[in-house]
């Protein structure tokens, strides 16, 4: 099945990795135990919940004014956009920062699915929509990202899951991802390959 569209991951796979989520959660006042931040975040009162926010907001605002795009990354997407391909972002950020990211480093994505429009990686959710966006089927499609959710919201909703290996758990992951890259150009000889077999 030829591939037709290509999903990414936001932070730390369009752009270089920039947070430490450890340190994040300390200044949260959560540990460890407590989970992802958004689902911990989802426990605790309204109250308690806004105070994080501003955190949260904080690091993410930080994000973007010193992001760094990865190597290859804009010529990545141009290559894709030149052979007709649909690119989507799924991110557990907002869609605004993904578009500051997007305006500050001259990117264009087709449409963009972030933690407001329903259930947030690993769930599957943002990858079935994307591909219902683009009209696509999840099989002609490749969830590209950097983390353990990435790759699993690629297969709850059946993608092509591809893995990024700059995150220091990469060799966790990869047994879990269809492919893995070590840069983000190398996407562009699965899409080659897939698309002659």
């Amino acid at each position: 099945m030829k591939i037709k569209a290509v999903i990414f991951d936001l932070d730390g796979t369009i752009t270089r990795p920039f947070f430490d989520f450890d340190a994040i959660r300390i200044e949260m006042g959560l540990s460890r135990e407590d989970g992802p931040i958004l689902e911990a975040m989802a426990k605790m009162t309204p109250q308690k919940r806004a105070e994080v926010q501003q955190i949260l907001d904080y690091h993410e605002q930080k994000a973007v004014d010193e992001s760094q795009l990865n190597d290859g990354a804009k010529q990545t997407l141009e290559q894709l956009r030149n052979n007709g391909m649909k690119i989507g972002i799924l991110t557990r950020n907002k869609t605004a920062n993904a578009v500051l990211i997007a305006e500050k480093h001259g990117l264009k994505f087709d449409s963009i699915i972030d933690r407001e429009d329903g259930p947030v990686k690993p769930d599957g959710f943002g990858v079935l929509e994307l591909c219902r966006r683009f009209a696509v089927k999840p099989q002609e499609t490749l969830m590209v990202g950097d983390y353990l959710f990435d790759i699993q919201c690629a297969k709850a909703a059946r993608a092509i899951a591809v893995l990024l290996a700059n995150h220091p758990r990469a060799d966790e992951f990869a047994p879990l991802a269809d492919y893995t890259v070590y840069n983000i150009d190398e996407i562009l000889g699965i899409i080659k390959e897939k698309n002659n077999e």
